[in-house]
């Protein structure tokens, strides 16, 4: 039975872009070598730390959003585990409301994007 999952996990700020892509493709590839159907994926970048990690106060994060079976999530975190590019991360198990939070919050941004930017209104700021 597959269930729905979300994992974030955190990459060493010394890598370069293109180490963190790579880093990020190994992840997916092994996720899809073991039958995950991919929902959502979100790279977010370099973002300070809430308190150090290794003695590193930033970090590159990634997000994946995805079905798999329950057994393939073990073999998952032992990979990142074993991955000397990984400082932390946490997979979560979805549930129908966290699934539908997700496909909300996307849905929210997607719109927002496609409106554009809003405009700024002088007396905003002023008040």
């Amino acid at each position: 039975m597959q269930n729905h999952y979300e994992t974030v996990f955190i990459m060493t700020p010394v890598l370069s872009e293109d180490q963190v892509k790579e880093t990020a493709q190994k992840f997916k590839d092994f996720l899809l070598k073991k039958g995950a159907e991919f929902v959502y994926e979100e790279n977010w970048g370099l973002r300070k730390l809430a308190y150090k990690i290794k003695n590193k106060s930033t970090g590159f994060y990634q997000l994946f959003e995805f079905k798999i079976d329950t057994q393939a999530i073990t073999d998952f975190e032992i990979q990142l585990k074993r991955d000397e590019r990984i400082m932390r991360y946490q997979t979560v198990t979805l549930d129908k409301f966290g699934v539908l939070f997700n496909e909300r919050h996307r849905a929210k941004i997607k719109e927002n994007n496609e409106q554009g930017p809003k405009p700024v209104v002088i007396d905003e700021i002023i008040n």
